[in-house]
């Protein structure tokens, strides 16, 4: 989270599940801290609050199953005001506070990565190699192989793009040698 935060210039809609981390994550990034004043009375001054930027924005989404199927979708503001994250979908692909972007992202990391693999019998012996295998998915992701929500146009004619091409980092699909060749991916 830290090196993604580095990246951005203003704050995206955080979305997630329901799990606890993500909200202590993001409270630890991006909070300002609150000193209570000191009461004057005897003992331990009360610790400082985190409370979360005026900026940030984060809701959750929690489902509801039945018999393997999803009956109920519901949808929750942790950080931020409705006005706020209205106003970030607006500048989003969806229409409407959902994990479906992430989750997808990560299938596609589980297919390419068998360590990445839930209940497998695969694990990862050295994370620094975990690491660099990971980067090159991500390389190969974003350079070398071609999207079709990206590569059709109004016209539906299929003209290979990347989400590198897409962003106007490259001007064409790069291979996997001009890729591991790349000293500019390197720095």
């Amino acid at each position: 989270m830290k090196d993604l935060t580095s990246r951005f210039s203003s704050k995206p809609l955080f979305t997630s599940d329901e799990l606890p981390h993500y909200e202590r994550c993001l409270l630890e990034l991006f909070h300002q801290l609150d000193t209570p004043e000191r009461t004057g009375r005897p003992g331990r001054p009360r610790a400082p609050a985190m409370v979360p930027h005026d900026d940030l924005a984060y809701a959750t989404v929690h489902k509801t199953r039945q018999n393997g199927r999803v009956v109920k979708v519901e949808r929750r503001i942790v950080f931020g005001d409705t006005d706020r994250v209205e106003h970030r979908l607006q500048d989003s692909p969806s229409s409407t506070i959902n994990t479906a972007f992430v989750e997808r992202t990560n299938l596609d990391w589980r297919l390419w990565d068998a360590h990445l693999v839930r209940k497998a019998l695969t694990f990862a012996r050295n994370l620094r190699w975990l690491y660099a295998k990971f980067a090159i998915c991500i390389a190969v992701y974003n350079f070398v192989r071609a999207h079709e929500s990206l590569s059709r146009g109004p016209d539906r004619v299929f003209r290979p793009t990347t989400p590198a091409m897409a962003a106007g980092v490259t001007d064409r699909p790069w291979t996997v040698s001009e890729l591991l060749a790349s000293k500019q991916l390197c720095q």
